[in-house]
Order: C-alpha cells, then structure tokens, then sequence
C-alpha cells in the first residue's frame, strides 16, 4: 500500500514539474511573440522615418539649388532653405503632441489592444474545445 502511495507522489510530481516546465515555455514564447511584434513595429517605424529624412534632406536640397539659381546665389538659396527648415522645426516643437505623441500612442495603444483581443479569442478557442472534448 505505502509503494501505492509513494509512486502516486512521485507520479505527480513528475506531473507537476512537467506541466510548469510546459507553462514556462509557454509564456517564453508569448512573450517572444510580443517581443517580435513590438520590434517589427519599431523597425518599421525607424525606416519610414530614415526615409522621410532622405526626402526632407533631398528636397531641402532642391530648394537650395533652386532658390540660389532664382537669385543667382547659392549662398542666398541655402540660407532661404534653412530658414524654412528651422520653421518647420519649430513648428514640430510646438505642436509635437498632436504630430507625434498622440499618433505614436494610439499606434502603439491599437497594437496593444489589436495582441489583447487575440489572447482573448485563443482561450475562447480553448474553452470551446475543451468543452466539446468534454462531451
């Protein structure tokens, strides 16, 4: 009876280990998962903004060569195309919150809710099964 009882235990702990070991790499991988979503996201972001600086340095450019061939200074048409660009910058500081801030928020806040309403939908799916596999 006592070898009965002692293999129960040592079943179930082998059991119990098993099953946080699995729990553990579950939530590795969700959180892997995350991770590689939330990177994608940044990387994205990070390209279109190098690209957007390419087109504003290229454009900035434009304008120089053109201004400076309109009043035949170049000197004149880079000054002119700065001045515009530090407008520009200053216009950013002034209204960074509704630019930038807030639409980077709710990019982030919709990505968020967007991983949330999937978790729910996978333990719904779960449920189902669970209780279909119990009838």
């Amino acid at each position: 009876m006592e070898d009965n009882f002692s293999n129960y235990f040592s079943e179930t702990g082998k059991v119990a280990r098993e099953y946080v070991e699995t729990r553990l790499d579950l939530i590795k991988l969700q959180a892997a998962g995350k991770l590689s979503k939330a990177l994608g996201l940044f990387f994205s972001l990070i390209m279109a903004f190098l690209l957007f600086f390419f087109v504003v340095v290229f454009l900035g450019m434009m304008l120089g060569f053109w201004i400076g061939e309109k009043y035949n200074s170049f000197t004149l048409g880079f000054a002119w195309a700065a001045g515009f660009f530090i407008f520009l910058f200053a216009l950013i500081l002034v209204f960074r919150k509704s630019l930038i801030q807030r639409p980077l928020a709710n990019l982030l806040a919709a990505e968020l809710v967007e991983e949330i309403e999937e978790m729910e939908e996978r333990k719904e799916e779960r449920k189902k099964s669970k209780d279909q596999m119990a009838q």
